[in-house]
C-alpha cells in the first residue's frame, strides 16, 4: 500500500507549544475520503474470483443444457407425457403434476408442440390448455433466470455484430412488443429465444407477462387438436390444424420482413 509523508509539525508562535498536525488528504482523493482497501490476496481468493468469474459461470450454464439433452435423449419424456402417463397420477393434482413435468421438459430441450398435443389429449381442451400455459411460463422462466444469472455477463460483450446489435437492442428497448410477436408467430425455437432474451436487457414482468400472452393462441391450438386426435376429421381438429398452419406462414412472413431492418440497422 502507498504511505503518504506525515504532516509538518507546527508551533503556537505565542506559547512555543507544538500544534496538532494539520491532517493531509492523498493526492488524488476528496477530503474525508479513505483510499480503497487492497484487494484480498491469497489461493481462496483467487479461486473465488475464478468460480465466480462470467466465462466460469457461462461454462456452468452449458454444461447443465448438456445434461439436460443427454437426459431427454435417454428418457425420452415425450413418450412418457402421450402414452406412459401413470394411471395413479389421477384426479385435480395430475395437470398441476403436467404443468411442472412440463416446465422441466421444455426447458431440456422437448418440442414444445409435442407436450401441447399430450396436454390435450391427456386432459382435453380446456384443462390441457391450463396445464400447458403453466409449464410454458415456467419453463421460460427457469430458461430465463439460468440465462440471466449464468451467461449474460459472458454473452454480452461479443454482441458486436450489426444484426445482433440491432435485436439486442430491439429485444431489451422493446420487450414486451418483441416477445409479444415471438410468441404469437412461432418459428424460432422456444429455448433459444428464452436465452436471447436474457442475453438482452429485458425485464423478468415483460419477458413472462408476453410469453404468457403470447403463448395463449398456438397452445390453444395444440391442445384442441390434442383433445380431438382420435377424430382427425372433425371440424375442431381441421380448424385446429389450419390455426398452426396459417400462424407458421405468418411467422415466415414477419421473419422475412424483420430481416432487412435488423441488417439495416
Amino acid at each position: 500500500m502507498r504511505a503518504f509523508p506525515s504532516a509538518p509539525k507546527r508551533a503556537d508562535r505565542g506559547t512555543g507549544k507544538p500544534l496538532l498536525p494539520l491532517p493531509l488528504t492523498p493526492v488524488g482523493y476528496a477530503p474525508g475520503m479513505l483510499p480503497p482497501a487492497a484487494a484480498p490476496a491469497g489461493p481462496a481468493a483467487r479461486a473465488t474470483r475464478v468460480l465466480l468469474s462470467p466465462w466460469t459461470r457461462l461454462g456452468v450454464l452449458l454444461a447443465l443444457l448438456a445434461a439436460a439433452a443427454t437426459v431427454v435423449l435417454l428418457w425420452r419424456p415425450q413418450e412418457l407425457l402421450t402414452g406412459g402417463w401413470p394411471a395413479q397420477l389421477s384426479g385435480p393434482t395430475a395437470p398441476v403434476v403436467f404443468a411442472l413435468t412440463y416446465g422441466a421438459c421444455a426447458t431440456a430441450f422437448v418440442p414444445r408442440p409435442v407436450l401441447n398435443l399430450a396436454a390435450g389429449a391427456l386432459f382435453g381442451c380446456p384443462a390441457g390448455l391450463a396445464a400447458a400455459l403453466a409449464g410454458t411460463v415456467l419453463s421460460a422462466g427457469l430458461s430465463f433466470g439460468l440465462g440471466r444469472l449464468l451467461g449474460q455477463d459472458a454473452l454480452r460483450p461479443l454482441l458486436r455484430a450489426r444484426w445482433l446489435t440491432a435485436a439486442d437492442r430491439q429485444l431489451s428497448e422493446h420487450g414486451f412488443r418483441s416477445m409479444l410477436a415471438i410468441r404469437l408467430f412461432p418459428g424460432l425455437p422456444f429455448w433459444a429465444t428464452n436465452h436471447c432474451a436474457a442475453v438482452s436487457r429485458m425485464g423478468w414482468l415483460p419477458f413472462l407477462l408476453a410469453t404468457a400472452l403470447g403463448s395463449i393462441p398456438n397452445t390453444a391450438a395444440y391442445a384442441l387438436a390434442g383433445a380431438q386426435a382420435s377424430t382427425p376429421t372433425s371440424p375442431a381438429f381441421l380448424l385446429a390444424t389450419g390455426f398452426v398452419v396459417v400462424s407458421a406462414l405468418g411467422a415466415l412472413v414477419v421473419a422475412w420482413c424483420k430481416r432487412k431492418a435488423l441488417r439495416g440497422s
